[in-house]
């Protein structure tokens, strides 16, 4: 059967650019099956609040996937509760980057990826998709291994199979979203409680002690001193924005019927941050809570070289009781499948963004799935769990390579007048958000020159 694409070129009665900014028309509307389908009329605020609920949550699985896990626990492990100030800076960093997509998609009524093609020329923004691509991937590797781990941990499926198994999500994504696109919202709002809900259990049964935990929060110049420390640190924060996640989030944000006027689009802006604050603050919540148990059960017993989930599961029954292990497969399995959820709705975002070319959506999420699972099979059939442990941290190191593609453009779009007119960042913003892009590409080189510098050695 012959692959059939659907190509969408401007025409004359198509929407004219909002500002002069922009270069051409915009086409096709991003994700048009599900844009502006969300009804947010009413007068409570509160009414509001709950009607933009939803897209920030999306994005905030990002931020909690399986390759956060690793770095979480082992900061905690090695280093008790020092690196909780490093989780909560990158959490404030995600958090404006995230309000900086929101208003980029609600104001100009594009995504990430639309802007860039509209900006760029034609073969810039193709390496920029193919970054993003690979970012994506990356990213679809750590949540398909992590699913695997978990259904291993679980019910004793080999990982090979687990990986296996993971590609049936593709049909999960498809059925909801055809059903509409706030029962998708609502499926991964209760995967996130599924995950809160499970590691709240797991703080409860380590009982960390209250005090250093407050004190782990503030920031300590021991982090700049200790090159080992100052490593995990790097790696939490250069890891933490997930590159897909910008364009994703540019793009959901549409889902909503908002006015588009002067004031509906400002209301829509700051009701969107506010949901995407909540979102991300959970996230924060999540990845805390990982290193806070680690800290509590292995840093204090000794067991400071726990670095891979494998282990942790081991050890969290014999140190914390029965239901500690559980509790933390489960937390696992929902991490990984609400991430994969999300990851093949970006892939089908930068692709029509990006080239302006639509595949059918069951297409586009089968190519997404086989890009991720191959790799991730053939190294689980031959090297089991401690090859699939290195694969998962390789993922991360290629997501770090990607995130400066997708920072700096939407920095720029975002400060540019002539392309967000009044809703152009103020000169503080400005400052702030390029230093925050400055900061992540300069850690992110950081990190990379020791990754190869190690792999080297």
């Amino acid at each position: 059967m012959a692959i059939q694409l659907e190509r969408h070129d401007p025409t004359p009665t198509e929407e004219t650019a909002s500002h002069a900014g922009w270069r051409r028309a915009r086409t096709t509307p991003s994700l048009v099956e599900v844009y502006r389908t969300v009804p947010v009329a009413g007068k409570g605020w509160w009414r509001k609040v709950l009607a933009f609920a939803g897209p920030g949550y999306l994005v905030a699985v990002g931020y909690m996937d399986p390759g956060n896990w690793a770095t979480d626990l082992a900061g905690g492990a090695q280093f008790g509760y020092t690196l909780l100030s490093v989780i909560l800076v990158s959490n404030l960093m995600a958090i404006l980057l995230q309000g900086l997509a929101c208003k980029l998609g609600i104001v100009t009524g594009r995504d990430l990826a639309q802007a860039c093609r509209d900006h760029y020329s034609k073969p810039v923004a193709f390496l920029q998709w193919l970054a993003c691509e690979i970012a994506i991937a990356a990213c679809d590797l750590a949540e398909v291994i992590g699913t695997a781990i978990a259904l291993n941990l679980i019910f004793h499926i080999p990982i090979a199979y687990g990986v296996i198994i993971t590609a049936l999500d593709v049909l999960v994504v498809l059925y909801l979203q055809n059903k509409g696109f706030r029962l998708l919202e609502a499926l991964v709002i209760t995967l996130i409680a599924t995950v809160g809900a499970c590691f709240l259990f797991e703080i409860i049964l380590a009982q960390p002690p209250f005090l250093e935990v407050m004190r782990g929060f503030v920031p300590s110049p021991e982090i700049a001193r200790n090159p080992a420390m100052l490593y995990i640190a790097v790696g939490i924060l250069g890891a933490t924005v997930m590159p897909h996640n910008l364009y994703l989030h540019s793009s959901i944000v549409q889902t909503r019927q908002y006015d588009e006027t002067s004031e509906g689009k400002r209301e829509a802006v700051r009701f969107a941050f506010i949901d995407s604050t909540i979102a991300l603050s959970i996230a924060l919540f999540i990845n805390a809570a990982i290193l806070i148990i680690a800290a509590a059960s292995f840093h204090t017993s000794g067991h400071t070289g726990v670095g891979e989930i494998q282990d942790a599961y081991k050890l969290l029954t014999p140190l914390l009781g029965a239901g500690a292990s559980t509790g933390f497969a489960l937390a696992l399995l929902a991490s990984g499948q609400n991430s994969t959820l999300t990851g093949t709705l970006a892939g089908q975002i930068v692709m029509e963004g990006f080239l302006n070319i639509r595949l059918r959506p069951w297409l586009r999420r089968l190519i997404t799935r086989a890009i991720a699972i191959i790799p991730a099979a053939v190294v689980a059939v031959l090297y089991g769990e401690s090859g699939t442990a290195k694969l998962l941290v390789l993922s991360q190191v290629v997501l770090s390579m990607q995130l400066s593609f997708a920072v700096f453009p939407l920095v720029r779009f975002t400060s540019e007048k002539a392309k967000m007119g009044e809703f152009a960042n103020p000169v503080w913003l400005k400052a702030l958000a390029y230093t925050v892009a400055l900061v992540i590409a300069a850690l992110n080189i950081w990190l990379l020159v020791q990754f190869f510098g190690k792999a080297v050695s």
